[in-house]
């Protein structure tokens, strides 16, 4: 008896997993990095998010806004506060000490790209 049961469940919850999925993939999204890529923000608009509370970057032709990433980066959020309002490639790339940022950094820096930099 208690084996039906276990192997009952354990089908529903799959089947709810891959309906779940199904729907998601089918289900076309209207925001996300594909919306985003679409904004243009100028250096004007860049400009006026230069503020630890308000901290938009443009690095390598995107924006993001890291205003809530600045708590949870790994050194002080001092070193990346001048960086806000500005185009901020040569500072990512070298972190300012002649250094790269880590792949973990790279892959997570898409989730705060918010548009595309037009100077």
């Amino acid at each position: 008896m208690m084996r039906k049961v276990f192997f009952s469940s354990t089908v529903l919850f799959w089947i709810a997993v891959l309906g779940l999925w199904i729907g998601n993939v089918i289900t076309p999204g209207t925001s996300g990095p594909a919306a985003a890529a679409d904004r243009e923000i100028d250096a004007a608009e860049l400009a006026r998010h230069a503020s630890p509370e308000d901290c938009w970057m443009a690095i390598h032709g995107a924006v993001f806004d890291i205003t809530a990433y600045l708590p949870d980066h790994p050194s002080r959020p001092s070193i990346i506060e001048p960086w806000c309002g500005k185009e901020a490639s040569s500072a990512y790339d070298t972190k300012t000490k002649g250094r790269s940022h880590s792949r973990d950094a790279d892959a997570l820096l898409p989730k705060y790209r918010i548009g595309v930099f037009k100077p």
